[in-house]
């Protein structure tokens, strides 16, 4: 990225300021890459926690496989999920407070014995299921969040820090020359200046001399 700039003092002080502002931000700014670099780590921990159960409840429900047909999957239905918002190293995230599940009555008597067994495992597979979304959800926030922190960091960093320095760097060189040049400028004007004046006082001594000799010779 270019940073447009014009070489004098005005474009001086707002490119040092531009520098100033982003050399105090990029440490609160890496504080947050590091925050967010440690939840999405332990996000992704809680997901793959939720994979493994998830993956034991499945294979405990094949093992019952060929008694499924005998089970009305109606009796178990999601039915409230209370959720929350607050924020993880300041990005704002879906908490799951609780998964409300509806079971409805049916025949104890009448019903197979493994009917409870299968009522437990369906609940257990809903509220793994939905807590893995929200992990996931929460997962995708935060790792969004990261990937923004990270270019941020890397744009201050690598991009504009460096160029904010490339050009303050030129302009005082720019500056610095151009007053050189002018003491210079001014060195020889006072040189000409006093030879000048030098030549003029010979001329005007020379012209006295002169003056002087004539009257001499007329008073002769």
């Amino acid at each position: 990225m270019a940073i447009k700039f014009q070489y004098n003092k005005t474009s001086l002080q707002h490119i040092e300021k531009q520098l100033k502002m982003r050399q105090r931000t990029l440490p609160i700014i890496k504080n947050k890459e590091t925050a967010l670099r440690l939840e999405v780590k332990k996000c992704k921990k809680e997901a793959d926690d939720l994979d493994k159960k998830l993956e034991s409840q499945i294979a405990g429900y094949e093992s019952m496989y060929a008694l499924w047909g005998e089970f009305d999957t109606s009796l178990v239905a999601l039915k409230d999920v209370e959720l929350d918002v607050k924020k993880v190293a300041g990005v704002r995230v879906p908490v799951l407070n609780n998964i409300q599940l509806d079971v409805k009555p049916f025949g104890l008597f009448s019903a197979p014995k493994w009917y409870f067994d299968g009522i437990n495992l369906l609940q257990g597979l809903a509220k793994t299921a939905v807590e893995r979304e929200f992990v996931m959800a929460k997962l995708g926030l935060l790792d969004h969040a990261r990937r923004k922190t990270t270019q941020k960091v890397n744009l201050f960093e690598k991009v504009q820090i460096p160029g904010f320095q490339e050009a303050i760097r030129k302009i005082k060189r720019f500056m610095e020359d151009e007053e050189n040049l002018s003491k210079s400028s001014q060195k020889i004007l006072k040189s000409l200046q006093e030879k000048r004046s030098a030549e003029e006082s010979v001329l005007k001594k020379k012209d006295d001399d002169e003056e002087n000799e004539e009257g001499k010779e007329a008073s002769v």
